[in-house]
């Protein structure tokens, strides 16, 4: 189970942080600003943007939130799997409508910080990023399945 002392140290309004480099403290430009900028180092994806625009310069990003406005809305976790699976390994923060039965997927998904609209209770957040020891998919968090445990040596 993790402990409440597991769920990282946070800066302003990132409740939960599972990353040991300094936070960036600057603010985020959008998806187009990022292209376009030499110097960007901070964007966030909103619903609808393209994360596949952001391959090009994920060696300068240090930070991508992505939104999330609505809980019911989905497509930050594809944005986030595509830069992942990419190899972006900068901060990726979940930001915006982020509820407590969310959190392990957005963790295996590859969110490493989460900035949720309302504080989630840190003892319903460790439950949640515990939960399911045991996976049968990859994902971004390479966790090994329960097929690649059954075969090992």
């Amino acid at each position: 189970m993790v402990e409440s002392r597991d769920l990282g140290t946070s800066p302003d309004e990132v409740q939960f942080r599972f990353r040991d480099d300094e936070p960036v403290d600057h603010g985020t430009v959008t998806v187009d600003s990022c292209c376009d900028q030499t110097n960007a180092t901070a964007v966030r994806i909103e619903p609808g943007d393209d994360a596949r625009l952001l391959l090009p310069f994920l060696d300068r990003l240090a930070l991508v939130e992505v939104n999330f406005p609505a809980f019911t809305d989905g497509r930050g976790y594809s944005a986030a799997r595509i830069l992942r699976e990419a190899g972006y390994t900068g901060e990726l923060r979940a930001v915006g409508d982020v509820l407590i039965d969310q959190l392990s997927h957005m963790r295996r998904c590859g969110f490493d910080s989460f900035a949720p609209d309302k504080r989630l209770d840190e003892g319903d957040a460790a439950r949640a990023f515990a939960t399911w020891d045991n996976v049968y998919q990859r994902a971004a968090d390479t966790r090994r399945t329960i097929a690649d445990k059954r075969h090992e040596a």
